[in-house]
């Protein structure tokens, strides 16, 4: 008897440890989604916008020069919140209070070969 009811309660623990699991990988979802459809357009506007302010002879900006940035920051989510973080469109306080901030690490950490590389001193090499 005692065996049955250790069990059943192993089996009820492991069916709330995998509901949790699902209510975790449903916020990220959501989260990747929010990066979607809220920051992609923000980071976009701010991409021609900057490249209409730096647009010179030596730097011509034109349409060509704004596609490829735009391609180059919204082809992974990770890049898309990279590029709203640098660029102030959102900050860390924003992810805190939105509940996003573990699955901002996540999402780093899950598409950091798509992040920019960081420069490496030539001592490290």
């Amino acid at each position: 008897m005692e065996l049955i009811v250790s069990l059943a309660a192993l089996a009820v623990m492991s069916l709330l440890w995998l509901i949790w699991q699902l209510v975790k990988a449903k916020r990220f979802t959501r989260f990747k989604q929010q990066i979607e459809t809220d920051l992609k357009a923000k980071v976009i506007e701010n991409i021609k916008e900057e490249l209409e302010h730096t647009r010179s002879e030596i730097f011509p900006n034109n349409l060509c020069h704004e596609e490829a940035a735009i391609l180059y920051w919204t082809q992974y989510k990770s890049r898309i919140l990279h590029a709203a973080l640098n660029r102030e469109i959102i900050d860390q306080q924003w992810l805190t209070d939105t509940g996003n901030l573990r699955n901002a690490q996540h999402l780093f950490f899950v598409e950091r070969q798509y992040l920019p590389i960081a420069r490496v001193n030539q001592e490290q090499v």
